[in-house]
């Protein structure tokens, strides 16, 4: 059997704690993997306003549904 290691913290999903019915937070990576940019192209974004995402300490978190409304936005327009 393969030794599966655990992804390291800033891969792995955040849930918000104490909340109940609301979406895990993704990183940097996991947010740009889907988009297909680079983690700073996406911080980018964000400072431009362009898509929501929440600086926590040095690191920052993007909600599954604001990249699929970013998607949306784009193909509309």
């Amino acid at each position: 059997m393969m030794d599966q290691k655990k992804p390291p913290a800033s891969e792995r999903l955040l849930p918000i704690l104490g909340r109940v019915g609301v979406e895990p937070l993704l990183d940097s990576h996991a947010a740009a993997a889907l988009l297909g940019v680079h983690p700073r192209t996406l911080q980018r974004m964000v400072l431009r306003g362009e898509i929501a995402g929440v600086h926590v300490g040095k690191l920052w978190r993007f909600r599954p549904s604001a990249i699929d409304q970013w998607i949306e936005r784009q193909l509309v327009g």
